[in-house]
């Protein structure tokens, strides 16, 4: 399973903005073939900072994923709310602890 991890910093005026399309988004990416799960997460102490994860079956589902009109249209957007620039890692998931 491949996790991607993105760090985004937003404008602190803009993370109202984010909020609300990711809440309107969310569901079209976690019903992307190969999408397992889609997590956002948010920093304690810095709270214009958000996480994504979101676990794919493989490296190819990511991919087709970013290379996707929906990828194209959400990314638009988000970058344009930006304060500084993302950060993403896309990893190997070794073991599940649970």
């Amino acid at each position: 399973m491949i996790v991607r991890i993105v760090k985004m910093t937003f404008e602190m005026s803009n993370v109202g903005d984010f909020q609300l399309m990711f809440e309107d988004k969310k569901e079209y990416i976690r019903g992307f073939e190969g999408c397992r799960r889609l997590e956002l997460m948010r920093d304690t102490s810095d709270l214009n900072v958000f996480f994504t994860y979101s676990f794919w079956n493989e490296a190819k589902d990511l991919e087709n994923y970013r290379n996707s009109e929906l990828f194209r249209e959400i990314w638009k957007y988000t970058k344009s709310l930006f304060s500084e620039k993302p950060e993403a890692w896309s990893l190997n998931q070794e073991v599940v602890l649970t």
